[in-house]
């Protein structure tokens, strides 16, 4: 079955609704990472399209090798999962900023750039991704033709990719205006961070 313009609108839609929690975490990341070069800039958005399009394959094949009662399983911990680990981060940062706050003599220490962290945050924000990949299995044009699920993932790696450079330059110039603030500005991703985990965790707690 050709890839059709109504599927293609479809799967844009769903890029854009999963890039969200990804293009507020890059806001974030471009807000509180200080001196980023262009090379570390782009691997905060590489890394969550990456992410948001592997998480719909292993959806996609989970939903043919895997036991209902597995999905089910995975189903009721992934929000716990993400809200974890966002609320790891998230904490860390308030805690670094509160620590720096109550010691106004100490140079301020500027948060840098971590490959890991950014890792962490691609996974947290990608989970729900992992439930459109098992949707895909049922989902017409996309069940029974593997190059259309190819074409889906890509396309929803795209659009996180566009929206999350969108987030962390936004996020780059909200720091420049706060580069003398650096422990509020990260209390303010951290708060960002731990919102967005929480959020994650009602929905799919309701």
């Amino acid at each position: 079955m050709s890839f059709t313009w109504v599927l293609f609108l479809q799967v844009l839609l769903i890029g854009a609704s999963l890039a969200m929690d990804a293009f507020a975490v890059s806001i974030t990341d471009g807000l509180c990472y200080h001196n980023l070069t262009k090379r570390k800039a782009l691997v905060m958005p590489v890394m969550f399209g990456l992410f948001q399009a592997f998480m719909p394959v292993i959806g996609y094949f989970i939903a043919f090798g895997l036991s209902q009662a597995f999905k089910s399983v995975f189903e009721a911990i992934d929000h716990w999962v993400a809200f974890i680990l966002l609320a790891i981060i998230g904490g860390k940062m308030l805690f670094d900023a509160i620590k720096e706050m109550r010691s106004p003599e100490e140079e301020t220490r500027k948060k840098e750039f971590s490959f890991v962290e950014v890792t962490v945050q691609g996974l947290a924000t990608s989970i729900d991704a992992l439930f459109v990949g098992i949707s895909f299995a049922a989902t017409e044009g996309l069940k029974d033709s593997i190059p259309n699920m190819l074409i889906s993932i890509a396309i929803i790696g795209a659009v996180t990719f566009v929206i999350s450079l969108i987030g962390v330059l936004i996020g780059v110039k909200l720091g420049k205006a706060f580069k003398k603030h650096a422990s509020i500005t990260e209390i303010i991703g951290g708060v960002i961070l731990f919102g967005i985990g929480l959020k994650i965790l009602i929905e799919g707690l309701i």
